[in-house]
């Protein structure tokens, strides 16, 4: 069965042609003929999810395991824009994402008819293309040319496209046919600038004593892992990854702020590189952001195939090519150099480690005791997706499991869709995803759990400290009389929520009861379960900042 809508059956077509599989659609009117046209699909697997933020966060969790496009699709009006934080995560995360927004045809809009909004271009500043198509047969060879470059488009260069698609009534009418012609399939080739004159580089590689590779957020990658183990026995190379980068050795250095937030001006000159070289996408530590802006390497090469991030505010060349291209070549041309520069943070590293360990033996229940009794008693080989603010940046203090595959929403840092992106990630994921969030993210995206595609095997630790306790960390809110505006203060749980969404609940109030809750918790079950962990807001931010104090 299909819309009789010819520019329902282009897109429809169009996505199978280019085999986007996933299709996530909110109930509407004015899309029925391309939820009729996806749902009638043999090849295509539709979802339904009623919140657009939650369906475009779902969306983008499936494609982040995936690793392939999968398309958004809405009813006109305010809908489309409560796709937008997802869209603009895409963006800066590289994720693709085809955004297929239906609309009213243009003698309707400005007029005052209902759900309608100008939807044309609206994501412009996010968005790698948008696809405005014209209704009627007259134009199919137009409008088949413009979905089939925003379809390729998303897939190609790993981001966020856009169609409008006016319909005008009737929208409910099918047929048993295809009235369309045929779909267009011509390839499009994007400019290739890949440059492998390494002569230079490897040049200066081979002459500096003191090199860093910084490794942001990255895919798990077996041939970055290989390779960066290989970078890694030169001893002038420091490596320091981050929890979401995926990658490990014990010679690498994981836990950035731990080692780098005692230090001195002098510290950091001996530690401050000749040669950065950056991987992946956005790094979460403002700690070594901080370091490397104020004492800048003589060089930045950054290694991206799409975005050349001047993070630090000294890039010097950017090789536009997979960090697993680059390095597969890169590895086998430089020379190894004599130097203390890896063994003297490696040593420094170590006696942290000692610190934290003993630090740790012995804190009160906090947040800082929670996440340290959580990691050390995840299973191996789950999923780990973790929210922004706090959580991420507990973790980061962390060493983590190595067979733990790690994911958060970093593209821009945001809280809202923490819950439905992991649920999007569990959807289509074969073994067991857990999601460790804070109280804040996870009310924000509620939503995220009226969704009937959560598996029985999905797991969330909730970290409650009654409201936005990473307020009271930065050191500037505290100083503003001000602090009740920045924090979220509350007293809600989530146990009503998961008796409504069919969750089972547990909950600790003390280290005691937490340490009894996780040794069961993630065994199998009919249902999947929410660990709510209570923890004393007075007490948070002053026994981090001792943490910190202590490991120097």
């Amino acid at each position: 069965m299909y819309s009789k809508k010819e520019l329902s059956q282009l897109i429809v077509e169009s996505c199978v042609a280019y085999n986007v599989e996933h299709v996530v659609i909110s109930p509407g009117s004015r899309n029925a003929p391309l939820t009729i046209g996806f749902t009638n699909h043999s090849r295509i697997k539709s979802y339904s999810v009623v919140d657009e933020r939650s369906a475009a966060f779902f969306g983008l969790g499936i494609a982040q395991q995936t690793q392939k496009a999968v398309a958004l699709i809405c009813t006109s009006g305010s809908a489309l824009l409560n796709y937008y934080p997802a869209i603009a995560e895409a963006y800066y995360s590289n994720i693709p994402l085809i955004v297929i927004s239906a609309d009213r045809p243009k003698h309707l809009i400005d007029i005052g008819d209902g759900q309608t909004i100008r939807q044309e271009n609206v994501f412009s500043n996010h968005i790698i293309f948008n696809a405005n198509l014209i209704d009627g047969i007259d134009f199919e060879k137009e409008n088949s040319k413009l979905i089939s470059k925003a379809i390729q488009l998303a897939i190609l260069k790993s981001g966020p496209t856009h169609i409008n698609v006016p319909f005008d009534e009737p929208l409910y009418e099918t047929t048993t046919e295809l009235v369309i012609n045929s779909v267009d399939t011509e390839l499009i080739t994007l400019e290739s600038d890949v440059d492998y004159d390494f002569e230079n580089f490897v040049s200066l590689w081979n002459k500096s004593s003191k090199k860093l590779i910084l490794i942001g957020a990255h895919y798990p990658d077996e041939i970055v892992q290989q390779q960066l183990s290989k970078l890694v026995m030169d001893e002038s190379v420091l490596v320091f990854t981050e929890t979401t980068s995926n990658v490990h050795h014990p010679k690498f250095i994981n836990c950035i702020d731990k080692l780098i937030s005692p230090l001195t001006d002098e510290d950091f000159e001996r530690l401050k590189p000749e040669v950065l070289l950056t991987l992946g996408g956005l790094v979460v530590s403002k700690k070594v952001k901080q370091f490397l802006r104020k004492f800048k390497p003589e060089h930045h090469w950054h290694v991206h195939n799409d975005k050349s991030l001047d993070t630090f505010h000294c890039l010097s060349h950017h090789f536009k090519m997979p960090a697993s291209l680059f390095l597969s070549y890169f590895t086998t041309i430089v020379e190894s150099k004599n130097s203390d520069y890896q063994k003297t943070w490696l040593l420094e590293k170590e006696r942290r480690t000692l610190k934290h360990n003993q630090f740790l033996s012995e804190v009160e229940f906090s947040d800082l005791k929670a996440f340290d009794v959580i990691l050390n008693n995840l299973p191996d080989n789950i999923q780990l997706q973790l929210s922004n603010s706090s959580v991420i940046r507990y973790t980061q203090l962390f060493d983590n499991n190595s067979t733990i595959k790690i994911f958060c929403n970093r593209g821009t840092s945001g809280i809202d869709g923490s819950t439905s992106t992991a649920v999007g990630a569990a959807s289509v994921s074969e073994g067991q995803t857990v999601l460790i969030t804070g109280d804040i993210s996870f009310f924000y995206d509620s939503n995220g759990l009226w969704n009937k595609y959560i598996p029985s095997s999905f797991r969330i630790i909730l970290l409650n400290n009654g409201g936005g306790g990473i307020f009271k960390i930065l050191p500037g809110p505290p100083q503003t009389n001000a602090l009740d505006y920045f924090e979220t203060h509350h007293n809600l749980s989530a146990e009503h929520l998961c008796k409504m969404y069919q969750f089972d609940y547990v909950k600790a109030e003390n280290l005691i009861e937490l340490s009894t809750q996780i040794k069961t918790f993630f065994y199998n079950s009919n249902r999947p379960k929410l660990l709510e962990i209570l923890t004393p807001s007075n007490l948070n931010d002053k026994i981090l900042k001792s943490y910190f104090k202590n490991v120097n």
